[in-house]
């Protein structure tokens, strides 16, 4: 298939752009804030829509900077140590969702002691809106042309990528934000709606996490390593290896609800 060349820049003013990068972002982050406020007056209530709201705040900060830091710290340390300057270069790209998931936890954890909400319960609700921002981050990935997949001549579907190479790939942005957006919202969000799995608190972030992980891991498959780390232990991605944990972490919440 041809890869429908889109415009990475939706519009530019002289030196500033918007792109739709930035808008996945701001998309994620405000579907699901306006869902959130809906879900956290659900009984056992564990919030207030307006706690929701200065939520929103804290949680941008932790999606940004955990992102970002996750990204230097699991992938290219060695290349930003040698340019430090390069962390604050948001715009060139470079973000890891573990690092972004990462500076969301310890910015809930802060949030609910500062406001005496329950963690694991406000967590919950957050698990159920994580994969919107999950579904949008993965359709900008693939707009950009970037993180494309491996290599599948024999793939009806597969396309050329401007920057893959003259040979046709998975477009595995889009097999991943179907895992890790789609698929797993409905999940989540269809669980969420039992009263009996609510007042589990805790149940729902770890299929949260148990789904997310494996979702991960499955589209690494089809996913062309990064080219600067290549495969790892036993032929293992470094999105897979980062993944494992959270799945052993979904797996002992799951278990000990």
């Amino acid at each position: 298939m041809t890869f429908p060349q889109i415009d990475p820049v939706i519009v530019q003013i002289g030196p500033f752009g918007i792109r739709w990068y930035a808008m996945a972002y701001i998309a994620g982050l405000v579907l699901g804030w306006r869902l959130m406020r809906k879900l956290v007056t659900q009984p056992p209530a564990v919030a207030t829509p307006l706690q929701v709201d200065d939520f929103l705040t804290w949680a941008t900060l932790g999606v940004v900077l955990g992102g970002r830091l996750g990204y230097v710290l699991f992938y290219q340390p060695s290349a930003f140590i040698a340019e430090p300057l390069r962390i604050l270069q948001v715009w060139t790209g470079g973000m890891s969702f573990h690092g972004g998931m990462l500076g969301v936890v310890i910015a809930t954890i802060l949030f609910c002691r500062r406001q005496s909400i329950p963690l694991l319960g406000f967590a919950d609700r957050i698990a159920v809106v994580a994969p919107i921002g999950l579904c949008f981050g993965r359709i900008a990935n693939f707009i950009n042309g970037e993180l494309w997949g491996r290599v599948a001549p024999d793939v009806p579907w597969a396309m050329v990528f401007p920057y893959g190479g003259p040979l046709p790939r998975h477009p595995s942005q889009i097999y991943q934000a179907v895992l890790e957006g789609v698929v797993l919202f409905v999940l989540l969000f269809a669980l969420s709606r039992r009263d009996a799995i609510r007042a589990r608190a805790g149940m729902l972030t770890g299929i949260f996490l148990t789904g997310y992980g494996l979702a991960r891991i499955i589209g690494e498959f089809f996913r062309e390593p990064d080219s600067f780390l290549g495969f790892l232990a036993f032929g293992a991605t470094m999105g897979q290896l980062l993944s494992i944990p959270m799945v052993l972490a979904g797996i002992w919440l799951i278990r000990r609800r």
